[in-house]
C-alpha cells in the first residue's frame, strides 16, 4: 500500500511522463519528414475534382478514406481497381451505372470535370496509409472481388 506521499509523487510522475510523451509523439507526427499526405501533389484539377465531389454529394453513397456512405463501393484506390479509363467513362455516360443492381446517377459530365474527378481519385489513392491500403466500406461489393 503507498503512502500519501508516495500515491502523490506516482500521481505526479505519471503525468509528467505522459505528457512529455503526449508533447514528443506531436512533435513527430508534425515533423514535415512525415507527411503522408502528399499535399504538395495537390493541383487545380485535384481541387476543381473535389469541388465536384461536394458538390455532388458523392460522399452520401461512396466512401473515401472509410469516411462516408455505405451504399456504394469505396473508392479510395478506385483508380488501381478499375483504371482512369473506365471512372472517366462512368463520369461521362449519358445513362446511369448499374453496377450488382445498384443505380449510380448519369451524372453525363465534361471531358474536363472527369479528368478533375479522375485527378482527385489518383491523389486520393497515393495518400500513405500506413500500410491499411484495404480500406474498402463493409458493403462493398468490390471488396469480394479483389481479396
Amino acid at each position: 500500500m503507498l503512502s500519501k506521499s508516495q500515491a502523490r509523487t506516482f500521481f505526479l510522475g505519471g503525468t509528467v511522463v505522459s505528457f512529455l510523451a503526449f508533447i514528443a509523439l506531436t512533435i513527430y507526427s508534425l515533423a514535415p519528414s512525415n507527411d503522408q499526405t502528399g499535399h504538395n501533389q495537390i493541383d487545380e484539377h485535384v481541387v476543381r475534382g473535389k469541388e465536384i465531389w461536394e458538390k455532388n454529394n458523392c460522399m452520401g453513397c461512396h466512401t473515401v478514406l472509410g469516411e462516408g456512405g455505405y451504399y456504394a463501393p469505396e473508392l479510395t484506390k478506385v483508380i488501381d481497381r478499375k483504371g482512369a479509363a473506365m471512372i472517366k467513362a462512368i463520369l461521362m455516360s449519358p445513362v446511369p451505372w448499374q453496377p450488382n443492381g445498384r443505380k449510380m446517377v448519369a451524372y453525363g459530365m465534361s471531358n474536363e470535370d472527369a479528368d478533375a474527378m479522375v485527378a482527385y481519385f489518383e491523389w486520393i489513392g497515393k495518400i500513405d496509409l500506413n500500410g491499411f491500403d484495404r480500406v474498402v466500406s463493409p458493403l462493398s461489393k468490390d471488396k469480394m472481388k479483389t481479396n
